[in-house]
């Protein structure tokens, strides 16, 4: 029987190389933080206060800008903290809370999406019921979209609880499942398995969902070019700029993860390895924002009141 010492705690090996600017990196994970706070909570509130907005599509829009603010909030308090630190360390406890939450974002995010693109589906392929269809589904797919990738990764959870590490060296800002893995002594090959068949059971429902839905609406487009299947495949550009930008920080993860990347500047690194938990969050509300007029317009109305709300607030106060 080998005998080791079991580690309770992890270097974050990936903080020493902003140890020469600390102060920049702080203040611009700040920003970001704050950004993403404002955009999405931004975002929220106007589809809540604007009941034009109370549709499936909005109402959709709303859960990924929620789950962006789950992930954005999963990551970067604790990067925040870990940079104003001189350690660089974290508890296994907090570690392994902090790969359930990233993981259960990322698997939100794609589940959302290919929601998402099931709902562009049902409104180009069949505008007439599309109401009656949506309303009557729509609470049970935000229900699975939320709980499925809960239970889902609480599975592959399980088995990396009960392993034990003798390592304590995490080449990253953050945890991750499969770098934490790395470092058991015991054997991890059947974690090694399920891990691996689980990224069928994370990516091909949403997946086969949304090219089911995307071949049907160009399928429909092909065949009709009407003004309203046109007008209709307009508001599928602003998903199909979601599902891409996220595929990209998903594809930047994996390679990062998987491959040997040291040739690359450390800012680089840095950058492709937060990609898809800051980026989407981020741009998600601005491109929404401005491509779908009801919103962009809603927007500029009520940066108007607020200026002149604070015009006459001032005038107000001269007098």
């Amino acid at each position: 029987m080998k005998n080791f010492s079991e580690v309770t705690s992890f270097h974050l090996s990936d903080y020493y190389g902003m140890e020469d600017l600390k102060p920049v990196y702080f203040c611009m994970f700040l920003i970001i933080y704050i950004t993403i706070v404002v955009e999405n909570v931004v975002l929220i509130r106007v589809v809540y206060c604007e009941k034009t907005l109370h549709e499936p599509m909005y109402l959709l829009l709303c859960n990924l800008a929620l789950n962006g603010l789950y992930g954005s909030t999963a990551l970067l308090p604790a990067l925040l903290g870990n940079i104003l630190s001189h350690s660089y360390e974290i508890s296994l406890p907090l570690c392994q809370a902090q790969i359930y939450a990233i993981h259960t974002y990322a698997i939100t995010e794609f589940t959302i999406l290919a929601v998402m693109s099931y709902d562009r589906y049902v409104a180009i392929c069949y505008p007439l019921p599309y109401h009656a269809i949506m309303s009557q589904r729509l609470v049970k797919l935000i229900t699975f979209m939320w709980l499925y990738p809960m239970l889902a990764f609480l599975i592959v959870l399980i088995f990396t609880l009960n392993l034990r590490f003798c390592e304590r060296t995490i080449e990253k800002t953050y945890c991750m499942n499969y770098l934490l893995v790395k470092l058991a002594c015991t054997d991890t090959s059947i974690v090694n398995i399920i891990g691996l068949l689980s990224v069928g059971l994370y990516t091909l429902p949403q997946l086969v969902m949304i090219f089911y839905s995307y071949a049907h609406i160009l399928r429909i487009c092909v065949l009709s070019f009407s003004k309203s299947n046109l007008k209709a495949l307009r508001t599928c550009t602003p998903h199909l700029l979601a599902i891409i930008n996220y595929s990209f920080g998903c594809f930047f993860e994996i390679a990062l993860s998987r491959f040997n990347v040291s040739y690359l500047l450390y800012e680089v690194k840095l950058f492709l390895s937060l990609y898809f938990l800051i980026f989407p969050p981020i741009l998600n509300p601005v491109i929404y924002g401005m491509s779908i007029q009801i919103i962009r317009v809603h927007l500029a109305q009520k940066n108007m009141w607020n200026g002149k709300f604070m015009s006459c607030h001032v005038e107000f106060l001269e007098h």
